[in-house]
């Protein structure tokens, strides 16, 4: 039997996060090879993430993070099980990584396959299902590109957003995070009229007239009053359209451009926890 020392455990505790007790019987088992210790304590992950599959996610840190030209931006939600484990430092600190090197991938697929310290992420989420014991997940993934890029992260890292706006210039990184901050409260549902789905607006309208009808308003009526309806939903629920939050007496579109004249909001992203 091989002798293993605390050093040894310490040593593995450190490069997997796992228990000191888990670590010790991973080695014990492993016959003191650290190697197979590791490949022990990712089977075990992988066998308690099977387990926690139908287990519900909705806590964790959402992350958002943009490149250095402020041209591109991710947003990273990790999930897991408990607000104890989403508080957690290492655990919010784990995210900021994920969402780093989110940065360099365009699409979900291929960052779940990327190195993260010799494992792939999804390897690293299945790790870390086992050494937490609960279900560890990518919940939520967005990007955005644009000629400037902005971001905010709510207090307590559950809502994250991004902005695009049409330029980079003086005054756009204040004006995006504004807007951005705007986008976390009050959660549009599109950036103008033209990018809400016609089965919302559809949904819109039916509601109106039916309440309509319930005030007794004549049938021919129905339609030029629900138009009516149908544009203080876009006010209230569409980014650019809704009153800015530090200043009701302007839009959104108008603070932008009261910054630069030229400047627009040309996409945002939003990623909050369930």
């Amino acid at each position: 039997m091989a002798n293993i020392t605390a050093a040894d455990v310490n040593s593995l505790r450190k490069t997997t996060g796992a228990g000191m007790m888990d670590c010790k019987k991973a080695l014990v088992e492993a016959e003191g090879d650290f190697d197979k210790a590791i490949e022990i304590l990712r089977k075990k992950g992988q066998k308690v993430a099977a387990n926690r599959a139908d287990r519900e996610s909705s806590e964790g840190a959402v992350i958002a993070k943009v490149n250095n030209d402020k041209t591109f931006g991710v947003i990273v939600s990790l999930n897991c099980e408990t607000d104890f484990v989403a508080k957690n430092e290492s655990f919010v600190n784990l995210a900021n990584e994920l969402a780093e090197l989110a940065l360099n991938h365009a699409d979900l697929d291929s960052f779940l396959a990327a190195d993260f310290n010799g494992l792939t992420v999804s390897e690293k989420l299945t790790e870390q299902t086992g050494v937490i014991g609960e279900k560890i997940e990518i919940g939520g993934f967005k990007k955005l590109s644009a000629p400037f890029v902005g971001s905010y992260i709510h207090a307590g890292n559950k809502i994250a957003t991004l902005v695009g706006l049409s330029a980079n210039v003086e005054g756009a990184e204040t004006a995006a995070k504004d807007v951005a901050m705007q986008a976390a409260a009050m959660n549009p549902v599109a950036l103008n009229e033209e990018g809400v789905d016609q089965s919302v607006i559809d949904k819109e309208i039916e509601i109106a007239k039916d309440q309509l009808r319930a005030e007794g308003k004549p049938e021919a009526m129905l339609d030029n009053i629900s138009k009516g309806k149908l544009k203080r939903f876009f006010k209230d629920n569409t980014l650019v359209n809704q009153d800015f939050i530090k200043d009701s007496k302007q839009s959104v579109a108008a603070y932008v451009k009261s910054v630069n004249p030229e400047l627009k909001v040309t996409a945002f992203e939003r990623v909050a926890l369930s």
